[in-house]
């Protein structure tokens, strides 16, 4: 199998678990992330356990994850050399957070319900692209 092949495989394999990891926990459903955002009326928490798990996952694995030379199928890591925060970043966390509160998806469970016909995901998804390719093109200027 070519690496071109084994990398495809294994970024299928990575996103379809992480899209069952979604639909398990219940997080594809807009209404459940809305009720996480909305504390002080009908607060959800459930959200706030996936969050927990994800991060104490990360933060275990990621300390043995990089002490290899290199990633499995990659010839380096690609770690962001940017450290500090600056204006499009907090821009961008607030767009994503604007967005997010609006529709109650982000970019991963949003596929996800693209993939069951969400009708909230049947116009988010095209937003969000238009998005991507919108910041692709004003970023290039």
């Amino acid at each position: 199998m070519s690496t071109h092949a084994r990398i495809t495989l294994a970024a299928l394999l990575s996103g379809a678990l992480f899209g069952l990891g979604l639909a398990v926990s219940g997080m594809t459903d807009p209404q459940r992330i809305l009720g996480f955002l909305d504390v002080s009326g009908d607060f959800d928490p459930a959200l706030l356990f996936v969050l927990g798990g994800a991060v104490l996952t990360a933060l275990v694995l990621f300390r043995f994850v990089l002490r290899r030379p290199a990633p499995v199928l990659a010839a380096r890591f690609q770690i962001p050399a940017l450290k500090q925060i600056d204006r499009p970043l907090l821009l961008g966390a607030a767009l994503f957070g604007i967005g997010w509160g609006l529709a109650g998806y982000c970019p991963g469970p949003a596929l996800v319900g693209l993939g069951v016909l969400s009708p909230e995901a049947l116009w988010f998804v095209p937003a969000m692209l238009l998005g991507m390719y919108l910041h692709r093109w004003l970023g290039g200027r």
